[in-house]
């Protein structure tokens, strides 16, 4: 039977070796706690090879094998890829619904009901007004009053109309800053060819980049916001990147494909603000909602007072007072003195246009509420899977704390291990061939 003599000192070295690998390693996730998106690692190790030894005699077989050490396998980031697919996808969710729910309460804000200042308020005024002219037709300081408030109405109208085509016209400028040159869709992008070029290298070398693939998750979970993403791994560390509705990848392997178009159908806040910056999205049917109820209001008003239109203009951004204070029309008859068209007009309160205009203020009311509960749900949804892999790959302190604490001991041992095999080789060679000296 032979055994090396270095053997020992092999299998010492191996162990001081792997533990000293444990203890940087426990070292980077400690240094890294805070890290955002980084994984914890951890070190794989495997027995090494036996070494066989010839038996001695007949009745033990063919020979013994003698452990040889261990071995440093790879360094491994603890990741669970099904949590980060959920992750993605409630992410996206999560993006459309804070868009929606950022511009509808802008929207809502606009209409500013209840108040003194919304048209609600000032509808009721309108009436009340025609309601006092009717009561003295001929006193020239209620017909300046009548023509006063029906402007601030119009201008009401006017204003709201210029707010809600603000909030579509800042989604569609927001969706093209994201999207254009030099946007987060295309930064994003070129970093993660950049990265899959770096990992691609260094998984040909036989490195492991584990930092490196953090990051391009990192990327990943950040474009999921703006749109749906799917990801292809071929096996070569080169990811290609499916986004939203796009007719190609936005990313395969070095290569970035973009601009494309994308429609609502993206998901996530890009297709939201598609939704959004579009007429027939929620903040456009405000807007067509509102319209319908200034049409309704200048055409019910004019139909009365037909002496001339008092109110120009078809919808809530052309609505206008088109008379003078002595061109308000009191009554139908050409005596002075008469009141019914002030008391028809008067009349209308509670009508056509303040059912519209209610029903839509509770349209505003009901869409805000909805959006900020999916707001909320797609949170919370996004909050619970971001745990689940925070308990899979997040580092914990105590844990790395409790395994320096074993590869110390353990790299003390193999120091120990390595002590004794050199004094046992010292002896060896200090009293081997001194006889007869």
């Amino acid at each position: 039977m032979s055994i090396p003599s270095l053997s020992g000192l092999q299998i010492a070295l191996s162990g001081l070796e792997a533990d000293q690998v444990g203890i940087d390693t426990a070292g980077h996730n400690i240094a890294n706690e805070n890290t955002p998106g980084y994984s914890r690692q951890v070190v794989d190790l495997t027995a090494n090879q036996a070494l066989i030894l010839p038996s001695l005699s007949s009745s033990t077989g063919n020979g013994v094998q003698l452990g040889e050490g261990v071995d440093i396998t790879q360094i491994n980031r603890v990741r669970n890829q099904f949590l980060d697919v959920q992750y993605r996808g409630q992410n996206t969710q999560l993006g459309a619904a804070t868009a929606n729910s950022t511009a509808l309460s802008q929207a809502q804000a606009a209409f500013a009901e209840p108040g003194t200042t919304g048209i609600s308020s000032q509808l009721a005024t309108f009436y009340s007004d025609w309601s006092s002219l009717a009561n003295a037709p001929t006193n020239t300081g209620a017909r300046q009053t009548v023509v006063d408030d029906a402007t601030t109405l119009t201008q009401t109208f006017n204003s709201l109309s210029g707010q809600l085509g603000a909030i579509q016209t800042q989604a569609g400028q927001q969706y093209a800053s994201l999207t254009g040159a030099g946007g987060q869709v295309q930064v994003d992008a070129n970093q993660i060819a950049s990265l899959n070029a770096a990992i691609s290298q260094q998984l040909a070398a036989g490195q492991q980049p584990n930092d490196l693939q953090d990051q391009r998750d990192s990327l990943l979970d950040e474009l999921s916001s703006l749109g749906k993403v799917s990801v292809t791994d071929p096996g070569n560390g080169q990811l290609a990147v499916s986004f939203g509705d796009a007719a190609q990848p936005l990313v395969s392997g070095t290569t970035v494909t973009w601009p494309q178009t994308l429609t609502t159908a993206t998901g996530g806040q890009l297709g939201a603000l598609l939704n959004l910056s579009s007429s027939s999205g929620p903040v456009g049917q405000l807007s067509t909602a509102l319209d319908g109820v200034a049409s309704q209001l200048i055409s019910s008003v004019n139909a009365l007072h037909t002496s001339t239109p008092f109110f120009s203009g078809t919808n809530a951004a052309t609505i206008a007072v088109a008379v003078t204070p002595a061109a308000v029309q009191t009554s139908s008859a050409s005596a002075p003195g008469g009141n019914d068209v002030a008391l028809a007009i008067a009349g209308l309160s509670g009508g056509a246009a303040d059912q519209a205009y209610s029903a839509l203020v509770a349209q505003v009311g009901t869409s805000v509420q909805t959006a900020n509960t999916q707001q909320s749900t797609a949170q919370a949804l996004v909050s619970a899977v971001g745990n689940q892999r925070e308990s899979t790959s997040g580092v914990s302190l105590d844990q790395e704390m409790t395994n320096l604490m074993g590869f110390q001991n353990g790299y003390q041992a193999s120091a120990r291990a390595m002590s004794v095999m050199d004094a046992v080789l010292q002896t060896l060679i200090n009293n081997t061939g001194t006889a007869g000296l």
